[in-house]
């Protein structure tokens, strides 16, 4: 009997060995095309990496751009500031020089003419320790000092203030 099974043996063996080299050429096929795949995917995701980074890299530049640009204007609007602080101060001063002019008296005498005109004849007017007067009367009050003053001649420098800072 085993003689007479032998050729069905061998044709079993032989299609065995056909399915089994079938079956792995379709696992290398496979496998093949799911590393493809793996491959195709990553690639994938690391361009979207990519232009995501890319995406993120020009909106932190943006970011830093701006940043960089409102230190500046703040530096800017500093240095103006300082500028101004000292132009005021300079004014100041040269105002409270004046109370050291043989003419500080008219200077005085003209300041009340001017609070008297401008709030009225009954104001009541003192003159001020820091220099000029101050004059009140009911419900009005006309400044007059030295440090209003120079207050007021820098304001009305308006726009030309600007040369201070302009290149």
């Amino acid at each position: 009997m085993r003689d007479a099974l032998a050729p069905l043996a061998e044709a079993l063996s032989r299609q065995a060995e056909i399915d089994a080299r079938a079956i792995a050429a379709r696992a290398e096929d496979e496998a093949a095309e799911l590393v493809a795949a793996a491959r195709r995917d990553a690639r994938a995701v690391l361009d979207g990496a990519r232009s995501e980074g890319a995406a993120q890299a020009a909106a932190d530049a943006v970011t830093s751009r701006v940043e960089a640009e409102r230190r500046a204007r703040r530096m800017e609007l500093a240095a103006q500031r300082e500028a101004l602080d000292e132009l005021c101060a300079r004014s100041a001063a040269a105002v409270g020089a004046l109370r050291d002019d043989p003419c500080y008296p008219r200077l005085l005498d003209r300041l009340g003419d001017l609070a008297r005109a401008s709030g009225g004849a009954d104001l009541v007017v003192e003159v001020q320790p820091d220099g000029g007067l101050l004059a009140k009367g009911r419900g009005r009050r006309v400044d007059c000092t030295l440090g209003w003053l120079a207050v007021r001649a820098v304001d009305a420098l308006g726009g030309e203030v600007r040369r201070l800072w302009a290149p």
